[in-house]
């Protein structure tokens, strides 16, 4: 059937090589996604139906249209009655033989299938308006939200996280702990894989739901943790131990510039927090913290079960410690640091100094001043 879809919708339904379109394109730069959808196709070769598959192999900066063409209209002499033809890393290949293909496009042979890798396809092409309508085009890129060109929608990636780690390793996440290892890893899909299948060989118990302090323990080690240790002290006005854990990541080779990455995200939920309170009173609510706290991104469990507060809990008490008023400048600061780490503060002792000095505006004795 002739359509466009996303490399999660492709994956989530059996694939069955009778039932491709005549002309495949499998486009974006998400290498993993790219991955499992190729392999789904040539999965398919192996499970087949009745009819029988040949198949054959092209590098696009390599090939010329006259041999994909010749393989395309091959048929073998042993029975096989269908081919299906692979052209990888095709941008090349597509820009010099587009003509042929618009046309092969029309006019495919019924006999065969081919499939185009590519990493970019735009949509206001010829070829791609024909492959729309009478092709398949499967994007392998991180789904945005609606309406949205930049903004990635985490929720439906963590949504394809839970079912991807029970359906490949076995192990079972719910949305907290499958948002902290996105919120740890970050956007790879490749390293999600691989701290899966840590998780997969580590967790005693694989039949219960992993928890978020296990993603921490186990994906993050102990650099996680001290980098978690010094946003809270940090928060809870504690400068000197922030400080001192900045001190011991720095002194095992993190970067400042990769560690005011996790430091801006925590800070800015407080923030948002703030904002989403001072909406409730300019519309003469009443003041519900745990509602903000729960919107900026914090969530309702213990990040160790010693723990005597969960996070939400503990998040109340460090934005009240933070003020109103420090709390209105974070976006400022974080911007103003941010500035500072490309430009002047870009060496690393520099910048260093830059986070020392947005930790130190968090300290309880600076809140007065900062009220």
């Amino acid at each position: 059937m002739a359509t466009n879809a996303h490399a999660f919708d492709f994956l989530a339904r059996p694939v069955k090589v009778t039932s491709l379109p005549l002309v495949c394109v499998v486009f974006g730069d998400e290498s993993f996604l790219k991955r499992l959808v190729l392999q789904a196709i040539q999965q398919s070769l192996v499970e087949g139906d009745d009819s029988d598959f040949a198949s054959g192999q092209f590098e696009g900066a390599d090939c010329q249209w006259r041999d994909v063409g010749d393989e395309l209209g091959t048929m073998s002499l042993f029975g096989s009655d269908k081919r299906i033809v692979f052209v990888s890393a095709a941008d090349d290949f597509v820009t010099r033989c587009r003509t042929q293909l618009e046309d092969y496009v029309e006019a495919a042979n019924e006999k065969s299938i081919l499939v185009l890798d590519v990493k970019s396809w735009p949509g206001n092409t010829r070829l791609a308006k024909s492959v729309a309508k009478k092709g398949l085009a499967v994007e392998c890129r991180l789904p945005l939200v609606p309406r949205s060109k930049r903004n990635i929608d985490v929720q439906r990636v963590v949504n394809w996280l839970i079912a991807w780690a029970e359906q490949s390793h076995q192990l079972r996440l719910d949305s907290l702990s499958a948002r902290q290892l996105y919120d740890l890893v970050g956007d790879h899909l490749g390293l999600i894989d691989q701290e899966l299948a840590k998780l997969a060989v580590t967790v005693e118990d694989v039949q219960q739901v992993v928890t978020p302090r296990q993603v921490q323990d186990i994906v993050g080690g102990w650099r996680v943790k001290t980098a978690f240790d010094l946003i809270n002290a940090a928060a809870d006005g504690n400068a000197g131990e922030a400080l001192r854990q900045l001190d011991r990541l720095l002194q095992s080779g993190e970067h400042p510039l990769a560690m005011f990455g996790a430091i801006a995200w925590s800070l800015r939920r407080y923030a948002v927090a703030l904002r989403a309170i001072e909406v409730m009173e300019r519309k003469g609510q009443r003041v519900n913290f745990e509602g903000a706290l729960r919107f900026a991104g914090f969530r309702d469990f213990k990040p160790a079960p010693s723990d005597p507060q969960t996070e939400l809990k503990a998040a109340e008490s460090r934005l009240r410690q933070i003020g109103r008023g420090r709390a209105n400048e974070i976006f400022r600061w974080l911007l103003d640091t941010d500035l500072q780490m490309k430009g002047s503060h870009s060496q690393e002792r520099r910048a260093r100094m830059a986070l020392e000095f947005l930790l130190l505006k968090l300290a309880k004795q600076t809140a007065s001043a900062n009220a």
